[in-house]
């Protein structure tokens, strides 16, 4: 649980709003009783059979991802993977190049 911890750490100083880590399955009833008990909202969607993507932090930035809908991140149209990327606390330069790049190769493009 070092990670988990390491996380809640980063959105409990406000280093991230959003933290997204992709977990195993039956690590899932563990880590949401964690966040539960800290009060920290979350969404858990699921990769595949053996894993997890578990977001928490900001509940405005979990209600924005639970918008985007239960679609897998390769599937994100250019703007939601725009968005995620800033409230994961990416560099901003390197989502405005990512965007652009994307744009221009017709990548993300909305479904």
């Amino acid at each position: 649980m070092t990670m988990l911890e390491h996380h809640i750490y980063e959105y409990r100083k406000g280093i991230r709003d959003l933290v997204l880590w992709t977990i195993p399955r039956d690590e899932v009833k563990t880590v949401t009783q964690r966040l539960y008990r800290n009060d920290i909202a979350y969404l858990v969607q699921s990769v595949n059979d053996e894993k997890s993507n578990v977001y928490f932090g900001e509940p405005g930035c979990i209600d924005i991802v639970r918008s985007f809908g239960n679609k897998p991140l390769n599937q994100y149209t250019l703007e939601e993977d725009f968005m995620l990327g800033i409230m994961l606390g990416y560099s901003r330069s390197q989502q405005y190049e990512r965007y652009r790049e994307r744009k221009l190769a017709g990548i993300g493009a909305a479904l």
